[in-house]
């Protein structure tokens, strides 16, 4: 970015900058932080009159804040010192506006002092936001410099499992069979799911152990389901899968249990949850300052999976995408973006995409091999001159192995301050699967993914 002031010599009455600034959801929640303002009227999620809607208004110090920058980056310009200013606010801003600020010199007076018309309207109807005077002292000394850079904000905020909760709290309750609730953990993130109408949980185990839990929490399980199962943690998640043939459950969530116990009994073929695809396990991770929801599979199931498990993972993933309302575009991911007979993932990728070319697998578009960098940046993808619909722009990330996969998804979670919902998918129902460190909201996105996946099989 250049800089370049106008010193007071330089200036002269009409002179004139202007900026514009589209005010996004972000902008407000960076505000309040600066500011300390929490007044729900000036947050994205705010609802100050209680009518459902959020009001999203601009600040008023937010929308002057735009005459700081159009003072100290262009009119005058780098050097300049605000003695005095005086607003008039005409009517409000919102999130979503695009405003314009404009600065025009009025007269000079002496020892350098400036006094310049302020006026910030919005784009779309040219209303007058606000209006008003800044007196300045102007640079003495001319800046003329290249390079000038800040550095970049990143909002960590989870709005896309924010939506699909929003999404989910209007559908049925989920019956859901939650095996050995038996930690506060497990048995904290069923009630909370249940008090956000997302499950309708049924709480299976040691019934006095699922008790000393929800004594710990200070909770009530009066009116829920406690299903009293004698045994190992096996025998609980063999108790789930005859729930859920039963009817009576349409998923089934772990507790405080090995993730092996739980998937055991689901995998045998006459007792079991089995539908005829592989099980492969799904993250789908809120990370900030993506545009949307990025899926990353198997890391949780499939340790060295083959070419046919592969498909299997792909397709759960698709149709799981679907279900959320997303454009499947799946990125099958190597360590190069062209075949190496050396590499045996580079050429599972090429023959899984020459696959769903021919329609073994549906739904969604499919490209591989790619580097990571190629699968989710445009730039990357271009100076590769790599073109399609997936790379750099993929929402699905198929990674080589289990070891690659949970190492991509811890790194996004502990790095890039992601948020996590795991489910296991290829089964009769949804299985959620949490571990003991996910946060409330991976909780709950887990529950609310795993409903919007029910209600969309119900339609198919």
């Amino acid at each position: 970015m250049r800089l370049l002031n106008r010193t007071y010599d330089e200036l002269a009455a009409g002179d004139s900058a202007e900026l514009a600034r589209l005010i996004t959801p972000d902008d407000l929640f960076v505000f309040a932080a600066s500011s300390g303002n929490y007044s729900p009227q000036h947050l994205p999620n705010g609802d100050l009159d209680g009518d459902g809607r959020p009001e999203q208004v601009a600040p008023g110090m937010f929308v002057a804040s735009l005459i700081s920058g159009v003072l100290g980056s262009l009119l005058p310009g780098p050097g300049t010192r605000l003695c005095h200013q005086v607003l008039n606010f005409q009517t409000m801003a919102q999130a979503g506006d695009d405003l314009v600020c404009r600065v025009t010199v009025r007269e000079k007076r002496p020892a350098g002092r400036v006094v310049l018309d302020v006026q910030v309207t919005r784009k779309a109807d040219s209303a007058v936001i606000l209006t008003g005077e800044a007196e300045v002292e102007a640079p003495r000394k001319k800046f003329d410099r290249d390079g000038v850079e800040v550095p970049g904000l990143l909002v960590q905020r989870h709005r896309h499992f924010e939506a699909l909760i929003a999404r989910a709290r209007p559908l049925a309750a989920l019956p859901t069979a939650v095996v050995c609730p038996d930690d506060e953990n497990s048995l904290g993130g069923a009630l909370l799911a249940m008090r956000e109408s997302i499950i309708t949980p049924i709480l299976m185990g040691n019934a006095a152990a699922i008790r000393a839990a929800a004594s710990a929490l200070g909770a009530d399980l009066s009116g829920i389901e406690v299903i009293d199962v004698a045994g190992d943690d096996a025998a609980v998640a063999a108790a789930a899968c005859a729930l859920v043939h039963q009817g009576r459950a349409a998923a089934v969530m772990k507790g405080h249990l090995h993730t092996d116990d739980l998937l055991r009994p689901m995998v045998d073929r006459t007792a079991g949850l089995r539908i005829g695809r592989r099980f492969t396990h799904i993250f789908v991770m809120d990370v900030p300052g993506q545009p949307e929801p990025v899926m990353v599979t198997d890391a949780a199931i499939n340790i060295a999976p083959d070419l046919q498990t592969k498909v299997d993972i792909c397709q759960n993933a698709i149709d799981l995408a679907l279900s959320l309302g997303m454009e499947p575009r799946v990125g099958v991911l190597s360590a190069v973006e062209t075949v190496n007979p050396e590499i045996q993932s580079s050429i599972d990728a090429a023959l899984l995409s020459k696959m769903a070319e021919r329609g073994q697998i549906r739904g969604g578009m499919v490209d591989g091999p790619l580097a990571m960098d190629n699968a989710v940046s445009l730039a990357a993808a271009r100076t590769k001159g790599l073109t399609g619909g997936v790379a750099g722009r993929a929402n699905i990330l198929v990674v080589p192995g289990i070891d690659a996969g949970n190492m991509l998804a811890k790194q996004l979670t502990f790095v890039a301050h992601g948020e996590s919902a795991g489910l296991v998918l290829g089964a009769k129902v949804p299985v959620i699967l949490n571990s003991r460190s996910d946060s409330a909201m991976s909780r709950l996105a887990s529950c609310a993914v795993a409903a919007l996946h029910h209600a969309a099989g119900k339609g198919r």
